[in-house]
């Protein structure tokens, strides 16, 4: 790549990333505009009555956290274990229930994507694309491999492969038990995209994959061979800028229905074998969705987040009270939608009508990590490495 171009690349994405987070060191940078009087500043957090209780079980730390990487590490759980990383301090297990640490991998790598987790393996990769694989009982390191860039995305382990995506968009597929690769596939990159990458969705005999330029990929899980290219955003603008329309969150998969949306704020549900749109909605963001028994739930770069019906795309409520406070993009947890923000806060939003049920703060650190339910249990990690667990009363 010309050195010309890469210094644009990284400047626009520089920029782009203060404001995708908020960024406050910016003088005027969150007040109001002064031609048309819009503001820009995060919308102040009101008092409400909450109608939900949230308690905390345990909090842990993983080590040094990413700070202003971008790399968006959240926790990973599989057979009652958590399994989570920072930038610096290696990878650690913890029980579930109590918090408790199990093992801990020391490590001097710089580990930005993931961990993930499955078929006995924890699995993680670098900021100088080394991928490390360890036992999940024990931490005790099975194998390593490379791919040519960094790895800023959890991998994905199931049906004996490991896949990864790496971030000049190539998906490299291992094989689980002796990391040797099996195949490995490419997607061109745009000029100009957001920072981060869209986690491998694995599915019986397939992968999907999310792509910065807007589509969602569907592949051969044992060959890699392209099965279906769909349009998820559509990268339309006259600049650069306006044409992003990244797929940076993992696509969700319920029985043979694929969801998916993308930073152009459009949600669609695909028909998962033959690639067809059942729906289309022009709401929605770059982080992923969440999903319950009757809707999809997203999470908008304004701020907003909506409710649309699983089986049409309607729209069935929004919630604009968390305006223009970088959200995470949104889980379920229990009968509540819930989402973190850049001051820490993690909000419960009632999936019947939306409204605010319950509110916690973690550590006061920005949450950029979608958070991950099990076994009834919210886990948020915040970008300092702080890992807290919560259970509805």
């Amino acid at each position: 790549m010309r050195p010309v171009f890469m210094f644009k690349r990284i400047m626009a994405i520089a920029v782009l990333a203060m404001v995708l987070s908020g960024c406050s060191t910016v003088k005027g940078w969150f007040s109001k505009d002064k031609d048309d009087g819009k503001p820009t500043e995060p919308a102040e957090l009101v008092d409400f009555t909450a109608t939900a209780t949230v308690s905390k079980l345990w909090s842990a730390n993983a080590g040094k956290g990413e700070d202003r990487l971008g790399v968006n590490q959240g926790p990973a759980v599989a057979d009652g274990r958590v399994y989570a990383a920072a930038v610096e301090g290696g990878v650690r297990a913890f029980d579930l229930q109590t918090g408790k640490t199990v093992w801990e991998y020391e490590s001097e790598e710089r580990l930005s994507g993931g961990p993930g987790a499955g078929d006995g393996l924890v699995v993680i990769g670098s900021l100088d694309g080394k991928v490390i694989a360890l036992d999940a009982a024990t931490g005790a390191e099975k194998w390593q491999a490379k791919v040519p860039n960094e790895v800023i995305a959890a991998p994905a382990v199931g049906q004996g492969l490991v896949l990864v995506r790496s971030n000049d968009g190539r998906v490299s597929a291992f094989d689980a038990a002796t990391g040797e690769r099996r195949w490995f596939s490419n997607h061109d990159l745009p000029s100009l995209t957001v920072r981060g990458n869209a986690p491998v969705t694995l599915g019986p005999g397939v992968v999907f994959v999310g792509n910065d330029d807007g589509t969602l990929s569907a592949m051969g899980l044992n060959d890699g061979r392209p099965l279906w290219n769909q349009v998820i955003g559509v990268p339309e603008g006259r600049t650069e800028l306006e044409r992003m329309a990244d797929v940076d969150g993992a696509a969700v998969l319920d029985d043979t229905t694929v969801y998916a949306t993308s930073f152009k704020k459009e949600t669609v549900a695909i028909d998962g074998p033959s690639g067809r749109p059942l729906w289309t909605r022009d709401n929605g963001g770059p982080g992923g969705l969440g999903l319950s028994s009757g809707s999809v739930i997203v999470a908008d770069p304004a701020g907003s987040v909506w409710a649309l019906d699983k089986s049409s795309g309607a729209p069935m409520w929004s919630n604009v009270t968390l305006a223009r406070r970088s959200l995470t993009a949104a889980t379920v947890h229990g009968d509540y939608a819930v989402v973190g923000d850049f001051d820490g806060y993690v909000h419960w939003l009632r999936l019947d009508n939306g409204e605010e049920a319950a509110r916690e703060r973690v550590g006061g650190k920005a949450v950029r990590a979608k958070p991950v339910v099990a076994d009834g249990i919210l886990l948020v990690q915040n970008v300092e490495g702080e890992l807290t667990a919560f259970r509805l009363q």
